[in-house]
């Protein structure tokens, strides 16, 4: 998931607490080439409402396009803009979830099933008229990508399941081990504070700050992407987070709650399949490779990133993507 209470995570500054001084991230490396306009934008009617997408590069071109798939529930397409500069080889097309972002926001807690968010990428490509795709999905979007992927569509090039979601006893387990690794005093503030309604008393979001400065993002987004984020009607939708996952960080009581595609890893393409996780990623690596080892794909880290790799280290990242998709092209 991407972690957030949630707007602290979509932050552009967050300030973490480091025996009571506050201090802000160092801002992100800068990633020449970066397209912070689309060259094509229009909403796509999906199974409940309308899709915002937007696209650069040529959908027509040689090679087949890459669609990117958020985390959250309830977070929106603004982080992946870094991957953008991809589409001086292949079209690259975000897009924000049903609910989120600058997507039609009906409010209607039917919408919010896993297999209706399947169903709204298959609208997407339809939509698009595209035959052949990579598909990432980060977090969440993993959660959908690995749903997707499992059927093993013709249209699918190739699957990155970038710091996925696959189980939610698995993701609680790896979210706690890090927790317990924090400092004593932040350790015992998230323990106090991992409560509905608590995340608002003294120290709370101090201490949240710090784990996601650790474990989320290790650095702001560059100053354009950052304002990118803030003329958005929503970076991030409280609604279908709380529904789907719940209110505490280190617990979920949402519809996900038992979540579990295990089951799935071995559906996979492995040759096609490729698992991705940062250095400290709060989707722990070592978890992260024994899901791709049970569905016989590659995995890869990448340095000096946590949680959000396509802020935090995009110069690797972009590299990683460029080689895999050329070999699955």
């Amino acid at each position: 998931m991407d972690m957030t209470r949630r707007a602290a995570i979509a932050s552009s500054a967050a300030a973490l607490a480091t025996r009571g001084a506050a201090q802000e991230l160092p801002p992100a490396p800068h990633m020449p080439g970066v397209r912070i306009a689309p060259d094509r934008e229009e909403m796509i009617s999906v199974p409940g409402g309308r899709a915002y997408v937007r696209i650069n590069g040529d959908l027509a071109g040689p090679r087949p396009p890459i669609v990117m798939l958020h985390g959250g529930p309830g977070s929106a397409h603004w982080y992946f803009l870094n991957g953008t500069v991809l589409a001086d080889e292949r079209a690259v097309i975000l897009y924000d979830q049903l609910d989120s972002g600058r997507s039609d926001h009906p409010a209607d807690p039917a919408n919010w099933q896993v297999s209706r968010f399947v169903a709204e990428l298959e609208a997407i490509r339809t939509a698009l008229r595209i035959e052949r795709w990579h598909v990432l999905g980060a977090s969440w979007g993993g959660t959908v990508l690995l749903e997707h992927a499992a059927t093993r569509p013709a249209s699918l090039a190739s699957a990155i399941l970038q710091s996925p979601l696959v189980s939610t006893d698995l993701w609680l387990r790896d979210a706690n081990r890090l927790r317990a690794a924090m400092p004593a005093e932040i350790r015992r503030t998230l323990d106090a504070c991992d409560l509905p309604g608590a995340s608002n008393g003294p120290g709370c979001e101090a201490a949240m700050n710090a784990f996601y400065a650790r474990h989320v993002r290790r650095f702001a987004p560059s100053d354009e992407i950052a304002a990118y984020k803030a003329a958005m009607p929503r970076s991030f939708s409280e609604d279908i987070y709380h529904h789907m996952w719940g209110w505490a960080e280190f617990s979920a009581s949402g519809t996900l709650k038992d979540y579990d595609g295990l089951a799935l890893l071995q559906k996979l393409e492995g040759a096609r399949t490729l698992f991705v996780a940062g250095e400290h990623d709060e989707a722990m690596p070592a978890t992260v490779a024994g899901f791709a080892r049970q569905a016989g794909a590659r995995f890869r880290e990448v340095p000096q990133a946590a949680h959000s790799v396509m802020n935090d280290n995009p110069a690797a990242y972009v590299a990683l993507l460029r080689e895999w998709m050329a070999g699955t092209d």
